[in-house]
């Protein structure tokens, strides 16, 4: 079963690899504004939004078709004239603040927020409660009577100590 199992996970990870290895990055694509500056601020704002298809990369680097319609989205707003920040919060408000890659700090996001170092907190206080418990003056057991006249006997079969 294990040997099915390995096979499995090897193919899905060479596939998976060829996969990736066919896909174009984004830096090779053709630029779709024919101005570069507007190329260069489109890619800057979409830096700052999250893929919703990828959730670990940006719509900058993703190749998903839904981050090619969300930069083509920030090309229009930008020629109309809207900054950064505004692109942003109408992105926000439409797809809510998982799509920000730095959420703003609320109630609804304190958890992204505060959680990492909660849990690295109560990770800490589990080990030093843990290492409080050990007892640093702990050493093996005594042997009881019967033990040391067996250990006695196996140094006398052996003979004796060096």
């Amino acid at each position: 079963m294990r040997a099915v199992w390995f096979a499995f996970m090897l193919s899905a990870s060479l596939a998976a690899g060829g996969v990736a290895a066919q896909a174009a990055p984004p830096s090779m694509a053709a630029p779709l504004a024919a101005d570069p500056a507007l190329e260069l601020r489109v890619l800057k704002i979409a830096e700052e939004l999250r893929c919703l298809v990828c959730q670990n990369e940006t719509i900058a680097a993703s190749t998903a078709d839904l981050a090619k319609d969300l930069r083509q989205q920030i090309r229009v707003q930008l020629g109309e004239g809207r900054t950064q920040a505004e692109i942003l919060d109408f992105m926000a408000q439409r797809y809510g603040d998982f799509v920000l890659y730095r959420p703003p700090l609320k109630f609804s996001t304190v958890l992204l927020w505060v959680g990492p170092f909660v849990l690295l907190l109560v990770a800490a206080l589990v080990l030093v409660t843990n290492l409080r418990r050990r007892d640093p003056q702990a050493g093996p057991a005594p042997l009881s009577a019967a033990e040391l006249q067996r250990a006695q006997r196996l140094l006398d079969d052996a003979g004796g100590p060096p």
